[in-house]
């Protein structure tokens, strides 16, 4: 990871370079995983579990945690393509990771679309692991 860039805890001020990255990288992502949806309900709960990696001033990368007491889960991972392969990613999945250690968390969770090759690959790279699992999910 370049060294000017560091990883913290989103705020206010970085919304829209966290808006702009989402729809860069999640296109066609349904209305409530979009920024102006997502970010307003993470912030009114567990805000302290989104974080955003920053150069320059630019957000370049973010993830979002959660825990239940029980498991933890990983999502919005992205890093904005000219970033890619330079250890943001990974940096924001450790430091996600650390982030739930430290609440007690024991195992986590994400989910990643099946024809998403890539990031399975990324994941696996990282220690995960795909297991035998139905994700079922119902909108309420």
């Amino acid at each position: 990871m370049a060294g000017s860039t560091r990883i913290r805890r989103y705020g206010a001020s970085d919304f829209e370079g966290v808006r702009s990255l989402w729809e860069e990288a999640f296109p066609g992502d349904p209305p409530w995983n979009r920024a102006d949806r997502a970010i307003p309900e993470k912030t009114g709960f567990q805000p302290d579990l989104l974080f955003v990696a920053v150069a320059d001033g630019a957000v370049i990368g973010t993830i979002m945690a959660g825990y239940d007491g029980h498991r933890g889960w990983l999502y919005a991972v992205a890093v904005r393509p000219g970033a890619r392969r330079s250890g943001v990613g990974t940096a924001l999945v450790r430091h996600a990771e650390e982030a739930l250690k430290a609440l007690g968390c024991g195992k986590i969770n994400l989910q990643v679309r099946a024809t998403n090759d890539a990031v399975v690959h990324f994941y696996q790279r990282l220690g995960y692991a795909i297991e035998d699992r139905v994700s079922l999910g119902r909108r309420v």
